[in-house]
C-alpha cells in the first residue's frame, strides 16, 4: 500500500498487528512513524511501551520472542525492528563458513508466519528495511526482502517522488508554513534539491524562518540559503544560449567563474541540455508537457522546469544549429583539456560560436 492509504486506513480503523515498512523514501517514512506511534501509544504509555531493535544486532527469533511477551509496564506496545533485510539468509556466507545458515533462515520466516497468525494483543510490530531501491541495482535485494516477509500482510511502500508530486508537496508545504514564494522560485527549489521531499521540508522551514512570514521568498533568498542552488546560474546560462543572448550569457558566463564552479562540469550541463533538445527535436515534441513525457517514459528523470528549458532550446535553435552546437561542444570540451592559460576564454569562445547567426 502507499503511504497514503497506510494513514487513510491508520485514521479509520487504528493500527494492524504487523506492518512492513519497505523503502528508502525518509519523509513520508518519519510521517507514518508519527502517526503510527500517536495511534498504537497513548502519550503516557510511550516511554515504557516502544521498543525499538536493529536485526542487525538482535537475531529475529529474539525480536519475535519480546513480541510475544507481556510488559508489567505498559498494556499497549509498539516493537520498531529496523534493518529487517539483516534477516535474510545470507547464502555467500553460509556456504564459506560451512553453516546452514539458510536453513536457519528458513525458521525464522517460518517463526515469523506464527507469529503473524497469532499476533500478541495490544503489541504493534513494524519491521522496517530501508536499505534499498525499488529500482536498478537493488531491485532484486528488495524483492528478496518482499519474498522473506511474503506473511506479513501490511506492507507500506516508501517509494521516492515523482517529478509532479515533488513540486505538489513544495505547495502544500509552503502553503502549510504561510511562506511568501512564487512558482518559479517555488521550482528553482525543487530543482536545488533535487526533488527530494525531505530535504524540500528542510529548506521550506529554513526559508520560513528566514523571511518570518512577513517579506517574499526572492530567487536570490534561495542561492543564498539553499545547497546546490547556485547550479541554476547553470541553467540560467544554459536559457540565455538558447534565446541566443550573447550579452546575457557573458554576464552569466563572468557570474558562474566569479562563483568557482568547474567549468568542465558547466559544459557537461550544456551538452546535456542541446542533445536534449536535439532529441526532442527529432522526435517532433512541441510543447515541455510532451517533452517530460517523452523523457520520463525513457527513464529519465525531467522537471517541468527542466523540461521548459528544452523546450526553449528547441525552439530557438534550427536541427542545423544543434548540431553545430554540439560540436562546438565537443571541441569546447578538448579545449578545456589542453594546457591553456585560461579556461574561461576557451567557454568565451563557446558562447560566441553558440550566439553566432
Amino acid at each position: 500500500m502507499t503511504p497514503e492509504q497506510f494513514l487513510d486506513r491508520l485514521s479509520k480503523g487504528g493500527p494492524a498487528p504487523v506492518y512492513l515498512f519497505l523503502g528508502p523514501e525518509p519523509f513520508q517514512r518519519d510521517r507514518c512513524r508519527r502517526a503510527l506511534i500517536e495511534a498504537a501509544l497513548p502519550p503516557e504509555l510511550r516511554e515504557d511501551g516502544l521498543t525499538r531493535m536493529d536485526l542487525s544486532e538482535t537475531p529475529l527469533s529474539v525480536a519475535l520472542d519480546d513480541a510475544r511477551s507481556y510488559s508489567l509496564f505498559a498494556p499497549r506496545r509498539l516493537l520498531w525492528i529496523s534493518a529487517a533485510e539483516a534477516a535474510l539468509p545470507k547464502r555467500l556466507t553460509a556456504a564459506a563458513a560451512g553453516d546452514d545458515e539458510e536453513g536457519g533462515a528458513k525458521g525464522d520466516a517460518g517463526n515469523l508466519a506464527d507469529y503473524v497468525r497469532r499476533p500478541t494483543e495490544g503489541t504493534v510490530v513494524v519491521f522496517e528495511s530501508s536499505r534499498y531501491e525499488f529500482e536498478g541495482d537493488d531491485k532484486a535485494r528488495i524483492e528478496r526482502v518482499q519474498k522473506f516477509y511474503a506473511a506479513v500482510p501490511n506492507v507500506v511502500e516508501f517509494r521516492p517522488f515523482a517529478v509532479e508530486q515533488s513540486r505538489m508537496l513544495a505547495q502544500k508545504l509552503a502553503r502549510e508554513k504561510g511562506l511568501q514564494i512564487g512558482l518559479g522560485e517555488l521550482g528553482l527549489l525543487v530543482e536545488a534539491t533535487g526533488g527530494d521531499a525531505a530535504r524540500i521540508s528542510v529548506e521550506i522551514e529554513k526559508l520560513s524562518l528566514f523571511s518570518g512570514g512577513t517579506r517574499r521568498i526572492t530567487a536570490e533568498d534561495i542561492l543564498a540559503l539553499v545547497p546546490n542552488a547556485q547550479a541554476s546560474n547553470i541553467f540560467a546560462l544554459v536559457n540565455a544560449l538558447g534565446r541566443g543572448d550573447r550579452a546575457g550569457s557573458l554576464r552569466i558566463l563572468d557570474a558562474v567563474v566569479r562563483e568557482g564552479e568547474y567549468l568542465p562540469l558547466v559544459l557537461t550541463f550544456l551538452a546535456t541540455q542541446f542533445r536534449y533538445a536535439l532529441a526532442a527535436r527529432e522526435a517532433r515534441l512541441a510543447s515541455s508537457q510532451a517533452i517530460q513525457a517523452h523523457f520520463t517514459k525513457l527513464g529519465a528523470r525531467m522537471w517541468r522546469d527542466r523540461a521548459d528549458q528544452v523546450h526553449a532550446t528547441a525552439t530557438a535553435f534550427t536541427k542545423t544549429r544543434l548540431e553545430s552546437a554540439l560540436q562546438a561542444i565537443f571541441e569546447t570540451d578538448r579545449g578545456l583539456r589542453d594546457a591553456r592559460p585560461d579556461d574561461r576564454v576557451v567557454m568565451e569562445k563557446l558562447v560566441f560560436a553558440l550566439t553566432s547567426g
